[in-house]
């Protein structure tokens, strides 16, 4: 691809507006650890939600889903929209939980929790998991995801587009601390999506595809289903089908609650819950959740896909269909906007490693060095550690981009590899039973299923998604009842300053001497019209988008219902719900 002068101003103009932001957050996050990590827990929830969204819109992302619309049909995206319960489960019954916990990281929170040997060990091995071998993976099929675009669109290689791409924004990210970072994520997101819009807006305008109409009459009409045909095996369909039923159930009955996964976890967790703990109240924390799960399953896909069924009319014999995308970009931008589209994947890039570098390292930061390596020490030196763990994080996330191949194994991977931890994630919260071994058992139990899935059988995703997470179920359930409780005074302090509802703190609630928790019916209505507006706000814009207005019509009908759902409520409970 041949960039103009005009195409180098804007790209260069984007990095410099990048850097000019990281120094001149870089005072403000060397005043303490909590300012570096969590921005004094004062961000309104438009910009802590609008980071949490530009963080999951990487580089890797428009690629994963162009390739799935390529291969699968957009029904294909089930892999991921059947995560919309899940993060609705974060709006309404963790969102106020993670911010009235008043911790510095998630993973702080096993200690909160839990008491004991058993408390520190879960900590301790948490953050080192989490930070380096699987932020590593994350990190490194970013990192691959901007590889593949810079060497199909300026004939880079790998290893001089991950060091440059990686050494801009580790400087920053080591620099600024989260104030930078989210700042950062606002405006990148923005220019991301322009992009992105501007892609798919060029593309629809080629002879070779005439707009929106000419695109549907020229790919298979099943490619177009929101939902696919299902039959045993999609390999013996003779139309084009794209998932078999029981993989279709899987996403959308097990993965959801089951599997952890960044920017999804079943219960909230990893940088979402670090845009939780930073915002100004519990009900910023509510609301930045809120507008995070509608922009990223509502507002970000739609581009993506309509490049993705373009690029199935281009280019119908390419074998690497994420590439479509990009090729995309490269064979049919006008000069200007060859620039801005590269610009915004830098952005889209730029911004998930940022935080994925600063959510990492507070982990290794405050849950292993400052806990157990060097417990007294200044905020300056904590700082300072900080930065240097983050361009260390850099390196080896680096070095692990060079052992992948495809972006959706990777996600497969980390889908797989934690596979049954999510329920323990979630009822960790609203049963008092959970302790400390159930969730040990839990990371156990999957790390030892999933090997024996893979080494031993034939099973492939997602059927051993289904198979991990039955046998670490049983592994921490029997573990619970095995192990005594956590010590009464701990959970009762536990309660006293979270103060979940539901029954499963019932007589804990009574040895605290408190009234007794709320009911959790309220929250379920809330989560089930929450799950309903995404879904009907999700497929009203796909419909109107592929021509079907009254079908359009009649989802948004549904979205302005469970709006008013929701809306009436909380304000029958007098939003106690997000105000306590």
């Amino acid at each position: 691809m041949v960039l103009t002068a005009l195409d180098w101003a804007i790209i260069a103009t984007y990095f410099a507006v990048s850097a000019g932001v990281g120094v001149w957050y870089s005072s403000r996050g060397s005043r303490s650890i909590n300012e570096y990590f969590l921005s004094g827990r004062n961000l309104p929830w438009w910009l802590a939600g609008t980071s949490m969204v530009a963080t999951t819109f990487a580089a890797d992302t428009p690629l994963a889903v162009a390739g799935i619309v390529a291969r699968d049909g957009i029904a294909g995206n089930w892999i991921w929209w059947s995560a919309a319960s899940g993060s609705m489960l974060t709006v309404f019954f963790f969102a106020r939980l993670w911010r009235r916990a008043g911790i510095l990281t998630d993973v702080e929170f096993a200690e909160l929790r839990y008491t004991g040997p058993p408390a520190a060990l879960l900590r301790g091995f948490r953050a080192l998991y989490l930070g380096l071998p699987i932020n590593c993976v994350i990190m490194g099929w970013v990192n691959l995801a901007m590889a593949k675009i810079l060497a199909v669109t300026l004939g880079w290689d790998r290893l001089t587009a991950v060091l440059i791409s990686l050494a801009i924004t580790g400087i920053y990210s080591a620099l600024s601390g989260l104030w930078g970072v989210v700042v950062t994520d606002f405006f990148q997101f923005a220019f991301a999506m322009l992009g992105t819009i501007a892609l798919a807006w060029f593309a629809l305008r080629l002879p070779e595809i005439g707009g929106l109409t000419g695109l549907i009459e020229k790919v298979p009409p099943a490619t177009l289903d929101f939902v696919p045909a299902f039959t045993a095996d999609a390999a013996s369909a003779a139309t084009f089908v794209a998932l078999p039923l029981a993989s279709f159930l899987a996403y959308v009955c097990v993965q959801w609650w089951a599997s952890w996964y960044p920017g999804q976890e079943p219960g909230g967790g990893g940088y979402v819950a670090q845009r939780m703990m930073s915002a100004k109240d519990e009900r910023h924390s509510f609301f930045a959740t809120l507008w995070f799960t509608i922009a990223h399953y509502c507002v970000r896909p739609w581009p993506w896909i309509i490049v993705g069924l373009v690029s199935m009319v281009l280019y119908p014999t390419l074998t690497d269909k994420e590439a479509g995308f990009v090729m995309v970009m490269r064979d049919h931008l006008p000069a200007g906007w060859r620039g801005l589209l590269l610009g915004a994947f830098f952005a889209a890039y730029m911004s998930t490693i940022a935080t994925q570098l600063n959510w990492g390292t507070s982990y290794i930061v405050n849950d292993f060095y400052r806990r157990f390596i060097r417990v007294q020490a200044s905020d300056r030196h904590y700082v300072l550690v900080s930065r240097v763990t983050t361009l260390g994080l850099m390196v080896l996330s680096g070095v692990v981009t060079f052992y992948l191949e495809s972006i959706r194994s990777a996600w497969e991977f980390v889908l797989e590899s934690g596979a049954g931890i999510g329920l323990v994630l979630i009822l960790r919260w609203y049963w008092w039973r959970i302790n400390a071994w159930s969730e040990i058992a839990a990371m156990v139990g999957a790390a030892v299923g999933y090997a024996a899935v893979k080494l031993g059988t034939d099973l492939i995703f997602p059927y051993t998604l289904l198979a991990v997470v039955g046998w670490t179920t049983v592994c921490w359930v029997v573990v619970t009842f095995l192990t005594p409780p956590e010590p009464e005074a701990h959970l009762v302090a536990f309660y006293q300053r979270t103060r979940p509802d539901g029954p499963g703190w019932k007589h804990i609630a009574a040895r605290a001497g408190g009234p007794p928790p709320g009911s959790l019916r309220g929250l379920l209505i809330d989560w089930a019209a929450g799950v309903a507006l995404v879904y009907s706000t999700l497929f009203g814009i796909g419909s109107a988008l592929l021509g079907s207005g009254r079908v359009a019509l009649l989802y948004f009908v549904v979205a302005v219902a469970c709006v008013g759902v929701i809306w009436v409520d909380l304000s029958r409970r007098g939003w106690k719900t997000i105000t306590n």
